[in-house]
């Protein structure tokens, strides 16, 4: 009878949990097209990063990041570093 009870206490638990809330509406994309609701949550996401979720607060950064950058990746990413010129010798 004390496992039926404790089946009965998780299962209840589960269902709960699982009525929450299932994904986040505001997608990369739709934060990049609409600049008030990405400052807005941005603002939230300084204040209370907790509250607001890992993952909301990771689609604003990352539509943060598309706005600045833009789609493509930084054109200075890959260049290598040309190395320095040897130093000229003379010869006295």
């Amino acid at each position: 009878m004390k496992q039926l009870w404790i089946i009965v206490f998780a299962v209840s638990i589960s269902l709960t949990t699982g009525c929450g809330k299932s994904t986040p509406t505001d997608t990369v994309e739709s934060l990049v097209t609409n600049p008030e609701r990405l400052k807005e949550l941005r603002a939230q996401c300084k204040a209370d990063h907790v509250k607001v979720g890992d993952a909301i607060c990771a689609a604003v950064s990352e539509a943060t990041r598309r706005r600045f950058m833009g789609e493509g990746k930084s054109p200075y990413a890959n260049d290598p570093v040309p190395k320095p010129a040897p130093p000229a010798t003379s010869k006295d």
